[in-house]
């Protein structure tokens, strides 16, 4: 399913009233999306409380999930849609983690000098990141609680441009968005009359998430020639097709493992940016950790012990309830 993490070490960007806002949108046109908040605060997840306590015949169940050191996120049968709200602050592998599990980043940023520049540093370090310089992760920008009375969406789609970060959309300080939030709502869920301004400013921003998300791949069908597949009944397959049908089997094929892949392509970046080696060796599941794991096999299998397997890497989701993210600074 699509991942859209909201993103900006920021605080006080407007992390928390775009991803409700996403979530909404998607719930309104009928689409399962489940809204996930790692942030300590739980802003997303107060939000949520108050709309369940409203009638939205129109909206599709918004599913919450805020972070359980003792649980792994299981997204629920039936959600599609992933919006994901993140802490101020992220760097270095917290960033890197988030970013090797979303299929689109939003970064929601205001103008003002300090927040330019800030987005603008983070903007960097994910473009170094595998997925972000490949294209599989598509980063951009909104503009968040701009006075229209100002020119201050020219003054950050000129800023965006300088960057070469897509700039898909500015939305309007307004009393509106407070309101809403306080009740569990969003501007989808208001009367056309009370809210036309508001949403007609999120059409662009709409207008590009959707080809982005439907591009996403999907897993993908692959042969494994130790399982016989049936041919189809009265076909007469060639020799040679015969002999693929008779070992052909299709299975799906799982992406998270060229994620982790992409992980471990950043810890080396990462390490050659300067990170010292120790930080990075002493991770489970980094390249330099795996590598002296993998030395370490020979000797062990000499003295008589067993193999120890290599770690693996865990999830995002099971990262983001591990006690050090919890309990880290933001």
């Amino acid at each position: 399913m699509p991942v859209i993490a909201v993103v900006n070490r920021k605080g006080g960007s407007g992390k928390s009233t775009l991803a409700t806002h996403l979530a909404a949108h998607f719930a309104n046109v009928g689409v399962p999306v489940m809204l996930g908040d790692v942030d300590r605060q739980q802003s997303t997840q107060s939000w949520l409380r108050s709309r369940s306590l409203r009638v939205l015949p129109h909206s599709a169940p918004i599913v919450g999930w805020a972070v359980d050191p003792k649980r792994v996120l299981r997204p629920p049968a039936g959600v599609t849609h992933v919006v994901l709200d993140t802490p101020g602050g992220l760097r270095g592998f917290d960033l890197a983690r988030v970013v090797a599990f979303a299929d689109v980043i939003l970064m929601p940023v205001c103008n003002s000098i300090f927040d330019r520049e800030s987005a603008a540093e983070c903007f960097a370090e994910m473009a170094a990141l595998p997925r972000v310089a490949s294209g599989r992760c598509k980063v951009a920008a909104i503009g968040m609680r701009l006075d229209a009375r100002t020119k201050a969406a020219e003054v950050l789609e000129s800023w965006a441009r300088a960057i070469k970060l897509p700039f898909i959309g500015a939305l309007r300080e307004a009393q509106a968005y407070v309101r809403c939030v306080e009740q569990g709502l969003t501007v989808f869920d208001l009367p056309d009359a009370q809210a036309q301004v508001d949403v007609a400013q999120w059409k662009p921003i709409v207008a590009w998430l959707e080809p982005v998300l439907r591009t996403v791949r999907r897993p993908v069908l692959r042969g494994n020639p130790s399982v016989a597949r049936p041919a189809a009944a009265g076909a007469v397959p060639a020799p040679a097709a015969a002999a693929a049908a008779q070992h052909e089997f299709l299975f799906l094929h799982d992406d998270a493992a060229a994620e982790r892949d992409d992980v471990l392509v950043g810890d080396l970046a990462l390490a050659e940016a300067g990170v010292g080696r120790s930080a990075v060796a002493a991770r489970p599941g980094s390249l330099a950790a795996n590598g002296e794991a993998a030395a370490a096999e020979p000797a062990r299998a000499s003295a008589g012990e067993p193999a120890r397997p290599a770690p693996a890497l865990r999830s995002l989701f099971s990262w983001l309830t591990s006690p050090r993210f919890l309990h880290r600074n933001s």
